[in-house]
């Protein structure tokens, strides 16, 4: 235990002889002296807790004592005690209080009075040191979370911008893939050419699915992930997700099977694209796992309540199952059941994580049922809402995509791919159109000539697509400030299309695109 440093200041050598005797005990240590200017001296130099300070001395009292100590930052924490043989009137014991004495006592001293009081002080001291200490610890612990806060921050940055870059690097030969096989469909094939132009299309969609599957970990986990429920085809969805891996069950030769309940609605409001994607991922996981055997989408009614169903999806396999020990494992993010499944198996390990998480944003429960060597049955629960007829919007009718009539579009593009996939798509529908490669060669364009719309990259070379948006809306080509500019973007966070938005873009759309998402906007902006 750290000792306490008590000081003595009585101008008797007697009187400090005898109050040490009564203090003396092994938790303190005591400092004496006669001379005031000496005490001043110690209490400037060592860790004076409480002083104990006799009021009538030469050439300096006590209260004069105490006043100097008191004015000094330094020594003003250290507790006083008068000690005094002069008068008992109140007036003096006032005076002593006043100068910031903690209290007064009068001798002869009561040897039981005086150690109680002194071992109280010394307890306080004790504990205000505790507290100090305390908060030193919580004043720097402090300053430790606001350090790691801000590296979490930039963390968080590091990651955004990453993610940002990533998707932006992959998607866009992705973009160029996807659709020049699309516009390879529409040319003569052979069977054979056909088939590998369809294989080319689920390899590139496959990819895609990766890069999705890691910014949508992302955007759950960072809070920006949202829930958009719409009339949904409940009977359409399963056959669509089932049709869609019918192929990878073939050449496995596996029994795909779809089970529906007869009494399903036609139907329900729901999120369907995140539905999808939660079927998708147990059904793909399931078949990756299955040597022989079937693997079977169930769909039943569990509950009812007015007009809410309780359904339940289940995708059960005869695979390889999972270990007891290993089914929590399995819906971490980037782990698998254990080494040896990526080893065979391969794969990132975010597919179960992503359903997890999409089951639990949706509201709804996920469970599974295991046995090595046996197989695995996965189960999604929820309560959808059922629609009326009424409620369903009319179904739109897919437009044909006739050609634009005196249409001019500039476009603003470096990728030579996704370049030559745009020039096609609007040679098709008979668009004007001049290429360049960068935000500024765009600018010098405009201001020589008329274009109905400008369709805009985010990232070129020179100067990217929002620079340029910027400076054609303070009116870098006089008259033109206005003219309406689409960007295309690989990224696909909220916060890039918001930025391009606010940049001054009339609107984005994410690569890779469907043609007719484009020629929609196109017609949006041009013809009203």
């Amino acid at each position: 235990m750290e000792k306490i440093n008590i000081l003595i200041v009585d101008d008797r050598p007697e009187n400090i002889i005898a109050l040490e005797a009564l203090l003396q005990r092994n938790d303190i240590n005591i400092i004496s002296t006669t001379n005031p200017n000496e005490a001043l001296r110690l209490s400037w130099e060592m860790d004076i807790a409480i002083a104990m300070i006799d009021v009538q001395m030469p050439e300096m009292d006590g209260f004069e004592l105490v006043e100097i100590l008191k004015s000094n930052p330094r020594t003003k924490e250290i507790l006083i005690i008068f000690v005094t043989a002069i008068s008992k009137e109140t007036k003096y014991a006032v005076k002593g209080l006043s100068t910031g004495a903690v209290d007064y006592l009068y001798k002869p001293l009561d040897p039981y009075v005086t150690a109680a009081k002194v071992d109280s002080f010394i307890q306080f001291i004790r504990n205000q040191r505790e507290v100090k200490k305390k908060n030193k610890e919580l004043e720097a612990y402090q300053k430790e979370l606001i350090k790691a806060k801000e590296l979490a921050e930039t963390g968080k940055r590091i990651k955004d911008n990453f993610l940002a870059n990533m998707s932006h690097e992959i998607r866009t030969p992705i973009n160029g893939i996807i659709g020049i096989a699309q516009l390879l469909k529409k040319t003569e094939l052979t069977d054979e050419q056909r088939e590998m132009v369809n294989l080319l299309e689920i390899s590139s969609n496959s990819l895609l699915g990766v890069i999705n599957d890691v910014l949508d970990l992302s955007k759950i986990e960072s809070g920006k992930f949202k829930i958009n429920r719409t009339a949904t085809d409940i009977i359409k969805i399963c056959e669509s997700v089932v049709d869609l891996l019918r192929i990878p069950s073939i050449e496995k030769k596996l029994d795909l099977k779809l089970a529906l309940d007869s009494e399903l609605p036609k139907m329900i409001l729901a999120d369907s694209l995140r539905l999808n994607q939660i079927l998708m991922n147990l059904i793909g996981n399931a078949i990756k796992f299955t040597h022989q055997g079937s693997v079977t989408l169930k769909v039943e009614i569990l509950n009812r309540k007015g007009n809410n169903l309780q359904l339940r999806f289940s995708v059960a396999d005869t695979g390889i199952g999972i270990a007891k020990e290993n089914i929590d494992k399995i819906f971490e993010t980037f782990e698998q059941a254990d080494e040896q499944t990526t080893i065979k198996f391969g794969g990132t390990g975010l597919g179960l994580s992503i359903v997890k998480n999409l089951a639990k944003l949706k509201g709804g429960t996920l469970e599974v049922i295991s046995e090595e060597n046996i197989g695995s049955t996965f189960s999604f629960s929820n309560w959808y809402e059922v629609l009326k007829d009424a409620d369903v919007p009319e179904k739109q009718l897919e437009e044909k995509l006739m050609p634009f009539k005196n249409l001019n579009i500039l476009v603003a593009e470096d990728n030579p791919i996704n370049k030559f996939l745009i020039i096609k798509i609007l040679q098709n529908w008979e668009v004007q159109l001049e290429v360049v490669e960068n935000g500024q060669q765009a600018l010098d364009k405009l201001r020589e000539k008329h274009y109905d719309l400008i369709l805009m990259d985010t990232f070129m070379p020179v100067m990217n697509g929002l620079e340029a948006i910027r400076l054609i809306r303070e009116g870098y080509a006089p008259g033109k400030e206005n003219i309406p500019i689409i960007t295309f973007s690989a990224a696909v966070l909220d916060t890039d299309k918001e930025t391009a938005i606010a940049a001054g873009a009339n609107d984005v759309i994410s690569k890779p695109f469907e043609p007719a998402v484009l020629y929609k906007k196109i017609q949006e902006y041009t013809i009203g």
